[in-house]
Formats: C-alpha cells, sequence, structure tokens
C-alpha cells in the first residue's frame, strides 16, 4: 500500500484459467494548489483472487477541516487493503469461489462504523479532536459489483451517459433531495462542502450500499477536489470509455482534468481513479 498515492500491484493480462482481464484501471492524486499536505489515500489492487478477477478501489478524503485528516484517511485504507489481502480468499476459497456481494456490502459497512467509533476514541484520546476522512469505495468480482459510500466524494457510471451512483452526504445535496434547491444551485451554494456526515468525526455513520451487475464503460472515483470546478458535460466528454483504449490514455487524461482543475483555482486535494470495464 502506498498512501496519498495510487497503489496497483503489477498482475497478468491473463489468469490462471487462461481468461483475459475485463479490468484495466489508472490513478492520480494532487496535492492541489493552497495545501501543503495532501490528506487524499487512494487504494486500488487488482487480481486474481480464487481463480476469479477482482479490483478493489477506495478514494478517501481526509477532512482539510480537521484535525490529522490524512491519518484518518490512511487508517480507513490500510483496513480494507488488509480485507482485500487477507479475508476476501478465505471468504471466497469458503463459498466454493462465489461471494455474497450483499453480504459484503454489510461487511464494509460494520467496518466503516467501528472504524468511525476507533478513530472517534482515538482523536479523544490523544487531543486531536475530530479525525475524518469520506469513503468511496468499490469491489468488482467479475460481473457483479457492490460500492460502500460515506461523504462527498463520489463514485460515477460512464457508459454513456455520465450517471452519478453516489449520493453526496451534505447540507446542499439534502437541500436538493427535499427540493429546496436546484442541482445548479448546490453546485454553488457554501453548504455544499458540509458534511452530514464522515468516519471518525460523526456521532453514527449509516454508509450507502449500492450492488449490481456490472456494465461496460468507466467507472469514476473521485475526491470532491476533482469534481467541483468540473461539469457533467466536461467529465463526460474526457471520460468517454471510447477515447481511452488503454491504461496510458486514462492516465494522460486524468492528469489532464487534474491541470484544468488546478488552473481553475481548486483550493482542495485532487484524486481519481478511472477503471474501464470492457
Amino acid at each position: 500500500m502506498v498512501l496519498n498515492r495510487r497503489f496497483e500491484p503489477e498482475v497478468s493480462r491473463e489468469g490462471g484459467n487462461g481468461r483475459s482481464m475485463r479490468f484495466m484501471a489508472a490513478a492520480a492524486t494532487d496535492r492541489g494548489n493552497f495545501r501543503n499536505i495532501n490528506q487524499d489515500s487512494l487504494l486500488l489492487c487488482h487480481g486474481w483472487v480464487e481463480g476469479r478477477e477482482s479490483l478493489l478501489a477506495a478514494v478517501c478524503d481526509g477532512m482539510g477541516g480537521l484535525a490529522k485528516g490524512e491519518l484518518a484517511s490512511a487508517a480507513v485504507v490500510r483496513t480494507f487493503f488488509k480485507w482485500y489481502q487477507e479475508e476476501l480468499p478465505q471468504e471466497l476459497k469458503g463459498r466454493g469461489g462465489q461471494a455474497d456481494m450483499q453480504e459484503i456490502g454489510a461487511r464494509w459497512s460494520l467496518m466503516l462504523k467501528r472504524l468511525n467509533a476507533r478513530l472517534s476514541e482515538y482523536a479523544g484520546r490523544t487531543g486531536l479532536k475530530g479525525m475524518g476522512t469520506t469513503f468511496s469505495g468499490l469491489l468488482f468480482l467479475e460481473d457483479q459489483y457492490v460500492i460502500v459510500h460515506v461523504g462527498d466524494s463520489r463514485v460515477y457510471w460512464n457508459g454513456p451517459p455520465l450517471r452519478q451512483l453516489t449520493q453526496d452526504h451534505t447540507c446542499a445535496a439534502r437541500e436538493v433531495s427535499r427540493g429546496r434547491m436546484t442541482g445548479e444551485q448546490a453546485r454553488k451554494d457554501p453548504r455544499r462542502n458540509q458534511l452530514l456526515q464522515c468516519v471518525g468525526a460523526s456521532p453514527f455513520v449509516e454508509p450507502q450500499v449500492i450492488g449490481g451487475g456490472l456494465q461496460a464503460g468507466l467507472y469514476l472515483l473521485c475526491s470532491d477536489g476533482f469534481y467541483h470546478e468540473l461539469g457533467q458535460e466536461e467529465l463526460a466528454q474526457y471520460l468517454d470509455p471510447a477515447r481511452l483504449a488503454d491504461r496510458q490514455g486514462m492516465e494522460e487524461s486524468a492528469r489532464y482534468l487534474i491541470e484544468r482543475v488546478r488552473e481553475r483555482g481548486e483550493r482542495d486535494n485532487i484524486s481519481v481513479i478511472l477503471i474501464r470495464v470492457l
């Protein structure tokens, strides 16, 4: 695991059973224009587990206004990396190579609730008032996926069309859901960054859990620093899966968009993971 960068184990494009891999991934992160450190942490693991192609990706945005946000995001990434290495193989082995994605989503949700309590207790014990992080993570196992989400990082799918899969846990997003504000108004509202929940600095967390069958296209995980200065049409255009034929193209598009975000004055850390499903 490499914190504040990408972690991508080297894997063969063919598994032991001779099948080609369906997933191709790239990641990029930048501390941005004004932050002294990068409080985002990324996790990207891709390989064969018990004969099945799997990919785990997560973006954790350590809260810039809270103490030691980078510690909170790193702790969450470590926990899920350990789960992927140690528990997922046992899960698949015990089920003959099969997995209950709904059960995995429930387990991830419980992991985040325990992390929330653990980080809160650590912050109280050490005098670090408020150690918080968002979490947007997904697991692909061949043709199935599960997403678990807390905060205002996001997961998108671009088939096309571009569709946001997760819900922002912010005051502005809540007003949109209640019909009191439009999406465009929410983009400019000062409450767009006011979180209703995050891991480590909330009395409790209730993660959003989404599951289903994989669709060909591009999946995108990003911190709020990535999407604030980019419109939906721009994301859809530059992250059109038809334009991203290989990993190099994915990396170039990620870096290009990060540079555009910096040029437009984004003040936060900027992180993105792109996953092409073939």
